[in-house]
């Protein structure tokens, strides 16, 4: 019977990566590694981190996050006392294992694909080179990790790539899956090019920019919308974006028309204003006539309510609504079409020799994988080879070390880096990839060389 851990461990998720991190495991894991030691296998592993498949008709491409993460995570590994004295009240774990975990820290050397980076499916993005009981260890964080992020970054990618040069702001937490998810959420939407977050958490820890305007309640808290919008203005004199539609949009407008002059004259101006239900759409238009013949030409209209890439898409491209921002909540922090992706983590190399899984319909590339990428003459991404490690190919390889013996390298990017690099990857996508509907796979070619040692690992199995 498991018993529940006590009062020492409730700050076990505060921060993702603190006390209680080497217990965010699957039970196998730890009945793995107890077995390998117990078998003297402690030899260099090479596991590799890979997407199986694109979602069909729903994403044709990857967009890397969660590589700052995963290090910190290798980085700060440990079995904290508390920790070990649970574990030893578990039946099936023996002292000597204990006393081992006790000593634990991860030594490796781990290949990743720079954070912001495109990629397709069943191309490594994370490599890690360890002894065999501690790279077996880490696969369930590492997924965890790598796996959300990536799963975010590509949805908030498509969002960037809908509403071109649009203000848009993460407003997922309150319905994200978790205090973790809602903040590498908002993480991970900036990487991809959104504008910022309304998660607090995540303007302190990562500097991601925060964003916000004010709530129903607050309106319906005054006398009057009149006072309500002079009240938030005057407090907020640097920051004012009004929503309107609590009772009447357009009459709001009206209401933003009257109040702008004399908040001019005190040298308060009003940025913009939000509209978070009804045709978002129609009350655009008819609030953007409102204020333009007031003259009110500067003031930006933010829309929210269920917004994803497609509804911007509607919003911008078929109906071409006068709309300068969007907040996105739930259906971005969640994923919602996509929920999951096809993520596995599997050994290539065991002790100098290639190994392969043949299960059916989940067959592996052996060995320590490389990939390639070569650019047209426009700049676009041409094509992909993935090969074997020390199997040069034409373009540009795409892992690259970033952890040596339990210590991340210098020179990482820094999330505005990664931001940076998403940018230009996703200006590389061919047109085709760009669009939200499906479009022809990208050409990805495996080499003859990691044919050929396919070829020879099945010989050896078969013999």
């Amino acid at each position: 019977m498991i018993r529940a851990m006590n009062r020492p461990f409730d700050n076990c998720l505060s921060g993702g990566f603190g006390p209680g991190a080497a217990l965010l495991t699957d039970l196998y894991q730890l009945t793995m590694m107890q077995t390998y030691y117990e078998q003297a296998m402690t030899e260099t592993a090479v596991f590799e981190l890979f997407f199986r498949r694109l979602p069909p008709g729903a994403r044709n491409f990857f967009l890397m996050a969660g590589l700052a993460q995963a290090l910190d995570y290798l980085e700060q590994l440990r079995f904290t006392p508390e920790e070990l004295q649970w574990l030893s009240t578990q039946a099936g774990f023996k002292p000597e294992f204990i006393d081992r975990l006790a000593q634990l820290r991860f030594t490796g050397d781990v290949w990743g694909l720079p954070e912001g980076t495109v990629f397709f499916a069943d191309e490594p993005v994370l490599r890690v080179h360890a002894p065999l009981p501690l790279a077996q260890l880490v696969e369930t964080r590492l997924m965890n990790l790598v796996h959300f992020q990536t799963m975010i970054a590509t949805k908030a990618a498509r969002a960037v790539l809908a509403a071109p040069g649009k203000v848009l702001i993460d407003f997922g937490l309150r319905r994200a899956h978790g205090a973790e998810a809602g903040v590498l959420a908002a993480r991970a939407t900036w990487l991809a090019g959104m504008s910022g977050t309304a998660t607090v958490l995540a303007g302190a820890l990562y500097g991601v920019p925060v964003m916000g305007t004010m709530a129903h309640s607050f309106i319906q808290a005054h006398a009057s919308e009149e006072q309500a919008f002079e009240a938030f203005a005057r407090s907020h004199p640097d920051n004012t974006t009004i929503l309107v539609d609590t009772y009447d949009t357009e009459a709001g407008a009206r209401k933003i028309v009257a109040l702008a002059p004399r908040l001019a004259r005190d040298g308060i101006r009003i940025r913009a204003v939000r509209i978070d239900s009804g045709d978002l759409a129609a009350h655009a238009f008819r609030v953007r006539q409102i204020f333009d013949e007031a003259g009110l030409k500067d003031i930006k209209i933010l829309v929210s309510g269920g917004m994803d890439e497609f509804k911007l898409q509607e919003l911008l491209r078929d109906k071409g609504a006068p709309i300068d921002g969007f907040g996105l909540g739930s259906g971005m922090d969640t994923s919602y079409d996509v929920p999951t992706l096809d993520c596995a983590y599997k050994l290539q190399e065991y002790a100098g020799k290639a190994r392969r899984k043949r299960s059916e319909g989940k067959a592996t590339w052996p060995g320590r994988r490389q990939v390639f990428r070569t650019l047209d003459t426009a700049g676009r991404m041409q094509g992909d080879v993935v090969t074997l490690e020390g199997d040069p190919q034409s373009g540009d390889a795409l892992l690259q070390p970033v952890m040596r013996e339990g210590r991340r390298l210098e020179g990482q990017a820094t999330l505005s880096q990664a931001r940076e690099q998403a940018a230009v990857n996703l200006g590389q996508l061919p047109v085709a990839l760009r669009a939200l509907e499906s479009a022809p796979l990208y050409p990805v070619r495996v080499s003859d060389r990691l044919r050929a040692l396919a070829d020879e690992v099945d010989r050896g199995i078969a013999s």
